[in-house]
Parts: structure tokens; sequence; C-alpha cells
């Protein structure tokens, strides 16, 4: 860190000079326009013009990459809020598994597609801008859809649909979808401070955060899937359980299922008092786990593990709740508010 001194250039102008190794990189130069935001804390950037007119660009070359590193990387030049990427080889025609792992890439990338195709070389355009979306709807509709793939996971299970199950699953495609968009703005927005304001924040302090919001909500996605996933595995699709016992199980999940939306409106609305109830509600449903395993009858092991999974899988989507509550409580008392005054 270097510090500068302010200079009063008349009765209300105060200046200061850029650093000249900063000017030279950005090719800034005498006459040029740069953007200043402010934000809290006392912040002042200063960005260039570049930043606010290149798209950025990438070049993945696929020679020594099988199909699945090629994909990888695909996705990660999107995270990083790549524009436009080529995919080509030193020497020769692309191979038809580096062809398939683009299209593969392209269907599970919100706004991807290919714009030029030719034995050689591949380009794909993310035709996303971050004005499309904030963070909040995001993370709102993140949580929305592993809730229904969650409803409909455990419904299958409590009548032996093996079709409702698959459709829990089918969804997971677009929980993961909207998960990689949220990365991307993520980023791009830590990269680009203007982008912030964009995605529906007043300042970059919150990102961090909201990328440990998204990861749980993936994870809670996960493990709705998980559920799926006994349900298409077991012998009948379902548990070898009473109703009671099922009843318990659906009881439980609803209560998961409102604490996972309170989690994330405590998130998105900066309400303390809403990180409070969801702690608050997650420990009124910490024991049932242990509650609905302690009152089964003598059971096979196997079908025994079944339940148990069922109710792991549940116990963990509150608990991933619980701790973007503690994410919510962070970014609440970060503002003055009736708890807390900030001098």
């Amino acid at each position: 860190m270097e510090t500068r001194k302010v200079q009063r250039l008349g009765p209300s102008t105060l200046a200061m000079t850029l650093p000249a190794e900063w000017a030279k990189e950005h090719n800034v130069e005498k006459g040029d326009e740069v953007t200043i935001r402010t934000s809290g804390k006392g912040t002042l950037t200063v960005l260039p013009e570049s930043v606010n007119t290149e798209d950025s660009k990438a070049t993945i070359r696929a020679d020594s990459l099988n199909a699945e590193a090629l994909e990888r990387a695909i996705v990660a030049q999107y995270v990083l809020g790549r524009r436009v990427i080529h995919i080509e080889k030193s020497e020769g025609a692309l191979d038809s598994d580096h062809i398939n792992a683009v299209y593969k890439a392209e269907t599970q990338l919100m706004g991807l597609g290919v714009i030029e195709e030719t034995p050689e070389r591949i380009a794909i355009r993310c035709s996303v801008d971050a004005e499309d979306f904030t963070l909040d709807n995001l993370l709102e509709r993140l949580e929305n859809t592993g809730s229904t793939m969650r409803g409909e996971a455990v419904k299958a299970l409590a009548h032996g649909n093996p079709d409702l199950a698959q459709r829990a699953l089918n969804r997971e495609r677009q929980a993961n979808k909207i998960f990689v968009l949220l990365l991307r703005l993520i980023f791009t927005s830590y990269q680009n401070p203007n982008l912030a304001r964009a995605v529906g924040l007043d300042s970059g302090f919150p990102l961090i955060g909201y990328r440990s919001v998204a990861k749980n909500l993936e994870l809670t996605a996960d493990n709705a899937e998980d559920i799926a996933d006994i349900v298409l595995e077991t012998d009948g699709h379902t548990l070898d359980v009473d109703d009671a016992t099922m009843r318990d199980i659906r009881d439980f999940t609803e209560v998961v299922n409102e604490v996972t939306e309170l989690g994330v409106r405590s998130v998105v609305e900066r309400d303390y008092d809403l990180a409070l109830r969801t702690k608050e509600l997650f420990r009124e449903i910490e024991d049932s786990q242990r509650e609905i395993l302690a009152d089964l009858p003598e059971m096979d092991n196997e079908d025994l593990l079944q339940v148990r999974e069922v109710l792991v899988a549940l116990q963990q989507t509150a608990q991933y709740a619980v701790r973007n509550a503690e994410i919510a409580t962070n970014l609440a008392l970060n503002e003055d508010s009736e708890y807390v005054s900030i001098t």
C-alpha cells in the first residue's frame, strides 16, 4: 500500500495523482476518462475505461486435454466471466470427443451458444449480461428449485412413484445452471466493482458471503438428488416403514423447507430477526432425525440404512440453512439497526 498527498486545485477541488505504473498498465493517458465510484467505509474506486468496454476472451488449447478436462476448462472460463471462448488445437482438426465436450458444456451453462465452428476451431459466446439478473433473485430461484426437488423426492418416496423421483432428478441440471451463473456474476462483480450495482448490490462487501450461500444451496439440491436416487434404487421405490413414520418424515421435510426459505430470506433482506428465527426453528427440529430412528421397529439393516440416509439428507439441508443464517447475521449487523450502531 502506498500513500498520496491530496492537493487543492481550486476553491472546491481536491486532487491527487494516479500511480504511473497503474496508468501504464491500463493505458490511461492525459485526457482519458476514468470511472470513479464511492462505496461504504470511505472507499473510492478508480476504474479505467477499458474495464467497462472490453469483452473478455479466452482461447483453450485442447491438444493435451481429454474430453472431461476440456469441459471443465470451458466451465471455468464461463465462471471467470469470459464473453467469448475459443477452443482449438495447435495442429489439425478437433477430435470428436473434444467437439462433444464443447456441446455438452453448452447445455450445462446458461446463455452459452456456439457462434462459429470449423474442423479446427469452435467459438462459443455467453449472451448473459450482469444487468439481466440480480444475485438476490438467483439465490431465491436456486432455493426454490432445491425445495421443489426435495418435495418431489419425498413425495415419490411416500407413494412409491419413480416417475416423480426422476422429475426431481431432472431439475438438478437447472439447479446447477443457476449455481454456475451465480458464480459467474459473483466473480465478475468482484473483478469489476461497477457491476456490483448491476447485480443488485450497493458494494462488493457481500460477495464472499453470497458465494458461500450459493454453494450451500447447491449442496441442498444435491441432498434432494440423493433422496430421489434412493427412490429409484429401493425395491418398490419406497421405504419399508409404516404410515405413521412416513408422515413423520414428510412433516420433517416441511419444516426443513421452511428453514431453508427463512435462511435465504434472511440473507437477501439483511434481516437479523429472520436469521435468529432460522436458528430457532432449526433447534426445534434438531432431534427429529434421532427421534424418528428411535421409534422405528426392528428391521433389516439395509432398510434401516435407507431410512437413515433420507433423514441425514434432510438434516444436512437444515444445517446448510443455519450456515446461511450465520452469513445473514454478518451482513445484517454490518449496518446500523435497532441492534447495533456503527461509528
